[in-house]
């Protein structure tokens, strides 16, 4: 009796067991689940850019310099640290123990970042809510002008949106008493930005554009009245608010502004560098090492540009090879818009003919090519729109063509495999596509990841049938050249005290052409410190992980396969994706 009785506790205490894991592994969903909503709660506007067209954020413009809202992010990041501590990591499923990982990355990250100054610079001439705010306000963003609600929802916005400002402000002068300001001339660029934002001039400021759109399904009264009541808010709120902050800037915090360039002038600076650092590479590098490692690479893709000089058999110096690169009439063979995206068609159409070999798993989401529409092509970079996972919107490769005959080819190819396959449309899609991902996994956006999985996907080139002309080479090694400029540049601006013409001189003597044909990039990275480290850091730790596969596994190393993984679980620091990616390697043949 004894005997029969063993195996049925046994049986029983398993299934109980069984069933506790279960509810586990449910409770921690709903954690997840939890921690997104209350999040997007807090971040309303990137639901609108992920597509989350919850009515609960359709309305809303975020505070998020404000100290209430800082402090409720506060809050959000010690409630679900505190709650992550309750599992046990090593009980979880490998999605989930990734899922356990990335949160608590990015929870501990978010919560560093309320300790420094960046709320004190919220206005700055390249990444900033006064230009994603009137972007969404031009009817051609993630703010939908459809209905009459829609409308109404963005006066709501705007509302929120000169709330801001007014924050801005007082955040701006308290920056002012504690010596945390920007350099000068990012805000004399900021001004002329501000201009025509708050010009009452229906025919020029953006924001009249939707009164084009208005809802054909409205009575002709009801789209007046709706018309009347959009110009009153836009007159009555918006434009005001950017006339309020231009005058501030002009008026009172320009004398206050700074000649350096670097964050590292400022009173904390070199703390608040490091921080951006990290929470833009997602690794534990420092500036110092950073800017060795793009010394190296700037010297080691020199060399690969005079191969090339050296194959062609070009005469002269490498600037001067440069030079011609980018003036012989035989790099600009096209006189249609048409012919430019036929081009672009042929590349997609032999790199597809080899991606079997090398990815096992391709995205869903359809995919185009299309020229970047004329209103805003001449300011436009070649770029990539992602699609929707339920198929209603394709994923998009936007080239700008402003004039076809002036249209360059060698950068072509890279751009393709960079922007569209197998960069941008399939590590996006497939992320979108996994509904096996928690959502915040899905829309997460991890610079170096996303940005380095792309850099990475442009040295593939020779494996997916191109780069056979070596001045499509070139062109990758042009791409390859800037994002390696960009760490010693950045760097050097925040963590070694250079200034701006210093800057302005090393990128023109590594890229070529003229100083002031830099401006504009050297000027990004200071606005934005350590944003562009991320690209060049994610292609060389997916480059190392590569070769570390190839040497631990030999003949037995696939391609496909590790392609596959990185892809598999979404965007992730590289930290959490190097640690993924080790464990996989590991693992037993046959995986």
């Amino acid at each position: 009796m004894l005997k029969r009785l063993i195996p049925t506790l046994l049986i029983l205490a398993l299934c109980t067991a069984l069933r506790a894991d279960d509810a586990v592994v449910s409770r921690f969903h709903a954690t997840l689940d939890n921690y997104y909503e209350e999040y997007l709660a807090l971040f309303p506007v990137e639901a609108a850019v992920n597509g989350d067209n919850d009515h609960r954020y359709e309305a809303v413009w975020p505070n998020d310099i404000g100290a209430e809202h800082r402090a409720q992010v506060a809050a959000l990041c010690e409630k679900y640290l505190g709650t992550l501590a309750k599992y046990d990591r090593a009980a979880l499923s490998t999605t989930d123990q990734l899922s356990y990982d990335m949160l608590r990355w990015n929870l501990t990250l978010r919560r560093e970042g309320l300790r420094q100054s960046l709320h004190l610079l919220p206005v700055n001439q390249f990444n900033c809510p006064t230009l994603v705010f009137a972007q969404m306000g031009s009817g051609t963003s993630a703010h939908p002008f459809n209905t009459a609600q829609d409308f109404r929802n963005f006066l709501s916005r705007a509302r929120g949106f000169s709330v801001w400002v007014d924050t801005a402000i007082a955040n701006m002068q308290e920056g002012v008493a504690k010596g945390v300001v920007p350099p000068r001339i990012l805000m004399e660029r900021v001004l002329p930005q501000l201009e025509p934002l708050m010009a009452d001039d229906e025919a020029k400021n953006i924001f009249f554009g939707p009164l084009q759109k208005l809802p054909a399904d409205l009575s002709a009264a009801d789209k007046d009245k709706l018309a009347a009541d959009y110009r009153a808010g836009l007159r009555g709120i918006v434009l005001p608010a950017y006339a309020r902050l231009h005058a501030f800037i002009r008026d009172e915090y320009l004398p206050h502004c700074r000649d350096t360039a670097g964050v590292g002038a400022l009173p904390g600076g070199k703390e608040l560098y490091a921080y951006c650092v990290r929470l833009q590479t997602t690794t534990a590098l420092t500036p110092e090492q950073i800017h060795e490692l793009g010394l190296h690479e700037v010297a080691r893709i020199r060399g690969e540009m005079e191969k090339v000089q050296a194959q062609v058999g070009f005469k002269g110096t490498l600037n001067d090879f440069l030079k011609f690169v980018a003036t012989d009439p035989q790099f600009t063979p096209f006189k249609s818009e048409e012919e430019v995206l036929n081009g672009y068609r042929a590349i997609e159409v032999r790199v597809m003919a080899n991606i079997p070999k090398f990815f096992g798993r391709v995205p869903r989401t359809k995919f185009e090519i299309r020229a970047t529409e004329a209103f805003r092509a001449a300011a436009a970079s070649a770029e990539y729109s992602a699609g929707a996972a339920d198929g209603t919107r394709p994923g998009i490769f936007y080239v700008p063509i402003v004039d076809a005959r002036k249209f360059t080819t060698p950068r072509m190819e890279d751009l393709f495999l960079h922007e569209a396959i197998p960069g941008h449309h399939f590590q996006i899609s497939l992320a979108l596509e996994n509904t096996g991902l928690p959502r915040f996994r899905r829309c997460d956006a991890s610079n170096a990841y996303v940005e380095g999985w792309a850099l990475y996907t442009e040295s593939l080139g020779r494996e997916l049938g191109v780069y056979a002309d070596p001045y499509q080479y070139l062109g990758m090694l042009f791409g390859d050249m800037h994002r390696a400029v960009r760490l010693v540049v950045d760097t050097g601006l925040h963590a070694k005290g250079w200034t701006r013409e210093q800057a302005l001189a090393y990128g023109a003597e590594n890229e070529g052409g003229t100083p002031d044909k830099q401006q504009a990039e050297i000027e990004r990275y200071m606005a934005w410190p350590g944003q562009a480290l991320g690209y060049k850091i994610g292609q060389l730790k997916i480059r190392e992980l590569r070769t570390r596969g190839e040497q631990q596994l030999g003949a037995r190393f696939d391609l496909r396969g590790f392609h596959d993984e990185i892809l598999r679980e979404g965007a992730m620091p590289l930290a959490v994706l190097e640690a993924h990616i080790r464990a996989w390697l590991d693992q037993p043949a046959g995986h």
